[in-house]
């Protein structure tokens, strides 16, 4: 089904939940990335965005509280695994890392939206959005971070 759901075709309401769900495993993932690179960061150079992050953990908790409602109102039970969550030692990386998290969810919450408003489920979509804006956010400032053009998604 996830390969139907990546080419936009329309899919069933438990494709949507099982693809939400990964949404929500990934949720969780950046709640732990965030959490543990935001207090592990080292030198003045890192001070600004270690701060940034202990921000972006909590507005992922946020984000997967609504998707694991959203979840349970379409009649599924939401996950309780994160995807595993890279480490290193170098700052640079770890903040890549979150990075390319941020733009694979992007890619995802994008086509979530496109998946609901096709079921009808227009109050998803417009949590997805909302998740979105905060997203698009996290990801300028991890780029920037990094010195980097925002990747395109």
């Amino acid at each position: 089904m996830a390969s139907k759901a990546a080419e936009g075709t329309t899919i069933d309401r438990n494709a949507l939940i099982d693809l939400l769900n990964e949404d929500l495993s990934r949720e969780y993932q950046a709640i732990i990335a965030y959490v543990t690179y935001s207090q592990v960061l080292k030198g003045a150079s890192y001070m600004n965005i270690a701060t940034e992050l202990e921000s972006h953990a909590g507005e992922e908790l946020k984000h997967a509280l609504m998707i694991a409602k959203q979840i349970d109102y379409l009649g599924g039970t939401p996950t309780v695994t994160a995807k595993p969550v890279k480490q290193s030692s170098k700052a640079e990386d770890m903040l890549q890392f979150d990075l390319d998290n941020e733009t694979e969810t992007i890619r995802n919450y994008r086509e979530r939206v496109k998946q609901a408003d096709a079921l009808g489920e227009f109050a998803l979509s417009e949590v997805l959005r909302e998740i979105l804006v905060d997203e698009q956010d996290h990801q300028i400032d991890l780029a920037t971070a990094l010195g980097k053009e925002v990747p395109k998604t």
